[in-house]
């Protein structure tokens, strides 16, 4: 299932060596409204470089999947994790009225 949303890159973080054969990169997109959200999504493998042509401040859209899994500790508590998934990143040229300013959360499209 793929999701969809616009913002504007508000970080980037350096490259993650998780594990022998998993990396990611964490960026943070800023998704504007009445209250702007600053929320966390990775790219993994060998999509760790796909940010590198952008700049904080830029429009992107992002399309990403949500992934989620459980964890459990030694003492056997259970906890459960989510990420963000991206899939595909492209910049998005900001219209005149719109111009500096990031997209809305209504601007995420959650197929039902």
């Amino acid at each position: 299932m793929a999701l969809e949303v616009t913002g504007k890159l508000h970080k980037v973080f350096d490259v993650q060596q998780v594990t022998d054969k998993f990396s990611k990169r964490e960026l943070v997109l800023e998704l504007g409204g009445k209250y702007p959200q600053l929320v966390l999504f990775q790219l993994t493998g060998k999509r760790c470089g796909d940010i590198d042509e952008y700049r904080v401040g830029d429009s992107l859209r992002v399309e990403f999947a949500l992934r989620g899994r459980e964890w459990k500790g030694r003492q056997g508590e259970i906890r459960y994790f989510n990420s963000l998934d991206i899939s595909k990143l492209e910049r998005v040229e900001a219209r005149a009225a719109d111009a500096g300013s990031p997209a809305d959360v209504d601007d995420v499209d959650v197929p039902f």
